[in-house]
């Protein structure tokens, strides 16, 4: 496999000298793997803190700025980040208005963020964490203990987001994350196979011909293999896994997501057939999101999450967000 890489050991500490190289505006600690807005704490206002392996970019290095998130904590590719990385993110984030912590269910994320905020409430931080388990392809995998948490994590850290830049308290903050979390579903679908640089051959094998539906986003095995579909089949076989169980009975937002292989033009194809089969089913789509934003380095395929909204969370989707990976309002 060809890489854009020196050797594998120093891909993640590169990509975060490329990160701060382009975006001045965040403070990237290369060596102790902590990216925050440049301006955190920002007074009064509560600190959001997120993090997980690399490999997902811009999850969640990307989303660091206002609007989202104040600091990020990137692990190795597939890898937790370590306890420590985030006492120190929340640290750095904390003005004195709480930290809320995002957590993807994953088993490695879940017990570090636990001992990170104990080890900030040592430090007289208060801690709030909130979890995110919105994926409807499978109930315990290789990497869970329950749902994945997946696509959705971008709209928790959006919305969630917006409310702490409008100065929200802690506890307000941490409702509408749940409440994000609880109207969000996902979907994914792989083309092909990842690969990371240590090991550089795919992750799992995937014939030519075959594609692997309801995947998480570290590789791993769906809910069933198929021969290769059309992108409307695709689409109708996303569409009603997330809405079976969503059941969407208002307006969604849409995120139609590529896994980091899948060209736009596919991509935007993709969506023309989600909304139509959205539409054949009479869910209302408010706000539609396309393009790289949770990914899983090279796969090629895609995912669909939908989050039901009511006025206040469309309001708070709208709001000003100045990121690397998301920018409007600005």
């Amino acid at each position: 496999m060809k890489m854009l890489i020196n050797v594998p050991e120093t891909v993640v500490a590169d990509g975060l000298r490329g990160l701060a190289a382009a975006h001045p505006d965040l403070n990237v600690d290369v060596d102790n793997r902590v990216v925050v807005r440049r301006d955190a704490p920002v007074a009064g206002k509560v600190g959001l803190v997120s993090g997980g392996g690399s490999g997902h970019e811009p999850l969640h290095g990307g989303f660091v700025g206002p609007g989202m998130l104040d600091a990020a904590c990137p692990g190795e590719v597939f890898t937790s980040p370590v306890p420590d990385q985030m006492a120190r993110a929340a640290a750095a984030v904390d003005s004195g208005a709480g930290v809320l912590f995002i957590i993807k269910n994953y088993t490695g994320d879940v017990l570090n963020f636990e001992m990170a905020a104990e080890l900030a409430g040592d430090e007289g931080v208060q801690v709030t964490t909130v979890l995110v388990n919105d994926d409807v392809a499978v109930t315990d995998s290789l990497y869970t203990a329950g749902r994945r948490g997946t696509g959705g994590t971008l709209f928790v850290e959006k919305l969630a987001g917006a409310a702490a830049e409008e100065g929200a308290p802690l506890d307000r903050v941490a409702a509408i994350a749940r409440q994000v979390n609880d109207n969000s579903r996902s979907f994914g679908v792989a083309l092909s196979a990842c690969t990371t640089p240590a090991k550089g051959t795919p992750t799992f094998d995937l014939p030519p011909g075959e594609l692997e539906l309801g995947i998480g986003i570290h590789g791993e095995p769906g809910r069933e293999r198929r021969a290769m579909m059309t992108s409307r089949e695709i689409a109708d076989a996303a569409v009603d896994a997330v809405v079976e169980d969503l059941r969407p009975d208002g307006p969604v937002l849409a995120l139609v997501n590529g896994m980091g292989g899948t060209p736009l033009l596919e991509l935007y194809g993709f969506n023309a057939e989600v909304h139509r089969a959205l539409g054949e089913r009479r869910v209302p789509v408010v706000r539609t999101l396309v393009g790289n934003y949770v990914t899983s380095l090279d796969m090629a395929g895609c995912s669909l999450t939908l989050c039901r909204v009511d006025d206040e969370l469309l309001r708070l989707w709208d709001a000003p967000v100045r990121t690397p990976g998301l920018r409007w309002g600005c």
